[in-house]
């Protein structure tokens, strides 16, 4: 197996794709290439960087990917600018099939169901999946509307039942939340999902990277909530228990909330010692106009679920992300296979930029892959993919750090 990979931040979008193409078949010393993730910033005009990609890589070669805060490589953490990132895989023995379905912004479950009918799907099989996560930007002082994963998973595995690893993002690019865009494999696409089906040439292994901790052990249960939008918790209006917690109603001009999440325990209720793989969070885009709830970034939410604030903990985000990929990495070696590259989608909101730290929670990726000289390819999105659970699901404010081995 074979890869490459080219980044530039330039504002010319044609050249952009020329450039990261050429990069990538040069550094990876690649003839024929199998398949193109590509990812850029919404600054760059994506129907330009795929001219600029195929002007180089030719018309039949793959391309999938599309809008992205910005980028990861060995080299580069970057994002806000004119990013745009290019993965490129050669293995001739990798049987894939790539499908897309648009009308994501109508009903999410019909478009996971017809993605899936599209594809041929085997035990042990892996799909990377990416979807526009942005139905509507905000306006005035309204949060965006989010396409929710849930009920496009569900769709997915409706038609496909568990066999196969579900591993993507819901995309976004940049922090306003603007409209996104898709690379459907052959054109560039909005409100879509587009699916990659992998299969032979090659073995998977991921972790879940969190960064959030229990604000202080309360359970509160959903009395009133509708999709996305949550109303009341314990059968009070949530946007008055959220006040309580600030002491304010400052937080409210946030979009997203930066410090606080909703999170729901799938391990014991009242552990010894806190297990961050059993929780996951969903963050909070923000208070409706009318302040009757606030919207979250998922819809797998509903009356009776039992929830605890969570505190974005930057301490818990660093340790988690080098213990994961320490091990991640160890585990590999130990089992004698041979990493080709690491793919690490991370969440927006874990840059420097966005969490206030004084380092990039990435560069604990780059050393320890730089350490092994592992090629190392990642971009930041809005909602991590991975399974978790027993089945794949939409995560939020984590990383999820997908490798790739030869086969044994």
């Amino acid at each position: 197996m074979k890869i490459g990979i080219g980044f530039v931040n330039e504002k010319d979008s044609l050249s952009s794709g020329r450039l990261i193409a050429s990069q990538a078949l040069e550094n990876g010393d690649i003839q024929q290439p199998t398949l193109a993730l590509a990812f850029c910033h919404n600054n760059i005009d994506a129907e330009q960087l795929l001219e600029g990609l195929r002007e180089v890589l030719g018309k039949e070669v793959p391309v999938v990917g599309g809008s992205a805060v910005g980028i990861i490589t060995n080299n580069t953490i970057s994002y806000e600018e004119y990013q745009s990132g290019l993965l490129l895989i050669e293995n001739q023995n990798i049987d894939l099939q790539v499908a897309y379905a648009e009308g994501l912004d109508g009903d999410e479950e019909q478009v996971g169901r017809e993605l899936a009918n599209q594809l041929s799907i085997e035990n042990g099989d892996t799909i990377l999946l990416f979807y526009d996560s942005i139905k509507k930007s905000a306006e005035g002082n309204a949060p965006p509307i989010i396409n929710s994963s849930t009920p496009l998973l569900k769709g997915m595995y409706d038609v496909l039942g568990v066999g196969a690893s579900i591993i993507g993002a819901g995309t976004v690019g940049d922090y306003l939340f603007l409209n996104t865009t898709q690379f459907d494999g052959k054109s560039v696409k909005s409100q879509t999902a587009v699916a990659v089906r992998l299969r032979n040439g090659f073995q998977i292994d991921h972790k879940i990277m969190h960064g959030c901790s229990p604000k202080d052990g309360i359970y509160h249960t959903i009395t009133k909530i509708e999709g996305p939008v949550l109303m009341e918790l314990d059968n009070r209006p949530v946007v008055e228990v959220i006040n309580e917690i600030y002491g304010d109603e400052n937080w409210q001009k946030q979009f997203p909330i930066k410090r606080l999440t909703i999170g729901q325990n799938i391990g014991d209720k009242f552990p010894l010692e806190y297990i961050e793989s059993e929780y996951s969070n969903r963050l909070i885009m923000g208070v409706l106009p009318d302040k009757s709830g606030i919207l979250l970034f998922e819809s797998d939410y509903e009356v009776g679920t039992e929830v605890l604030f969570m505190l974005r903990d930057s301490h818990v985000m660093f340790k988690s992300t080098k213990k994961n990929t320490e091990s991640i990495l160890n585990e590999l070696q130990n089992s004698g296979k041979k990493p080709a590259f690491g793919f690490y989608i991370d969440c927006a909101g874990r840059s420097a930029l966005f969490s206030d730290t004084l380092t990039e929670e990435a560069e604990e990726v780059q050393k320890l892959f730089n350490q092994q000289n592992i090629p190392l390819f990642g971009f930041y999105s809005g909602v991590e993919i991975a399974p978790f659970a027993n089945k794949s699901c939409g995560l939020d404010w984590t990383g999820v750090l997908t490798v790739f081995s030869e086969p044994k």
